[in-house]
């Protein structure tokens, strides 16, 4: 963290609300031992009860590792950590993120996730690692919080004086992240004018995790996964793509990936299984899609939901 950042005393916790609890499908196979993805959010910009917005975690060994701070991730973590029985998800364990890109349907939860676990009990500083402009972003932040931290910190409340603290980092493509069990890779995707936009690759020793961030399609995500045990791909429907207005044909031909799309590049990157997230559905649903996908390939498909275990 830069030292103005850690001079200036600030944050506090917006608690986003989460979708309502309902009955959320589960992953169609069995869960490997070692690694596993959880889908805290899966939604888009749309206000969909049933989809908080866009993040995702990977467990490892009890670490934790949040990709992208959509609408709701701590409560939703909250209510994976419940209905699920996975420790690794409560508040005081969310202390690790990896940002995609600075789009604000990715990144809307970022105070959330900086200072509401610290209010229930994180005492670690939070690690977020993004693409250039996330330190700024961070410290932004910070400075509109920076009563709240005083206040937390000062004014009587028995809060712990360590959590609030953000460690940002801008990273380029490559290693980003290693401990003994897990390196996270950045490698660069495209998506629209967004001058840096990133997907992540997570390696253990038992499996290797692709995700695709918000991209249009490219060979960066079929040489990231090359096999790897799982894809997690964003998707728009193409069937009700050709429904859309021009603008927004232009827009999404420039900035997402369409079914059809989907299926020659995971045709060429070879998943053992597909998770389909991020989805625009503009009319159509999950059975619709993965029926679109399977149209041009033929391996292992899934259209993610919240609170899906991978």
């Amino acid at each position: 963290m830069t030292s103005q950042r850690i001079i200036a005393a600030l944050s506090a916790p917006v608690l986003l609300l989460a979708a309502p609890h309902r009955s959320h499908p589960r992953a169609t196979r069995p869960v490997a031992p070692g690694m596993r993805v959880v889908m805290l959010g899966t939604g888009t910009p749309n206000a969909d009860p049933d989809r908080s917005g866009p993040a995702v975690a990977v467990i490892v060994n009890g670490e934790t590792l949040i990709i992208d701070a959509g609408a709701g991730v701590v409560r939703r973590a909250a209510l994976a950590a419940r209905t699920d029985s996975i420790p690794e998800l409560t508040p005081p364990h969310l202390s690790k993120l990896f940002l995609t890109h600075l789009h604000s349907d990715h990144t809307v939860a970022l105070p959330d996730l900086i200072f509401s676990p610290w209010v229930l009990d994180r005492t670690a500083p939070i690690e977020i690692y993004g693409p250039p402009g996330t330190t700024r972003m961070v410290d932004l932040i910070e400075q509109a919080y920076s009563e709240d931290v005083d206040i937390r910190l000062h004014g009587g409340e028995p809060s712990n004086k360590t959590g609030w603290r953000a460690i940002a980092r801008d990273e380029q493509p490559g290693v980003v992240y290693r401990d003994s069990n897990v390196t996270v890779t950045a490698f660069a995707v495209a998506h629209g004018k967004w001058p840096h936009a990133y997907g992540y690759i997570f390696q253990s020793r038992d499996r290797k995790i692709v995700l695709s961030g918000d991209t249009r399609p490219t060979d960066a995500v079929v040489n990231a996964c090359d096999g790897c045990d799982l894809l997690l791909h964003e998707v728009y429907s193409a069937t009700q793509f050709t429904k859309r207005s021009p603008e927004w044909q232009r827009y999404h031909a420039a900035y997402h990936t369409s079914s059809t799309e989907l299926a020659a590049i995971a045709t060429r990157a070879r998943p053992k299984l597909l998770v389909l997230y991020h989805q625009l559905y503009w009319g159509d649903d999950d059975a619709g899609l993965v029926r679109e996908v399977k149209a041009g390939y033929n391996g292992a498909v899934v259209a993610g939901r919240d609170l899906g275990v991978y």
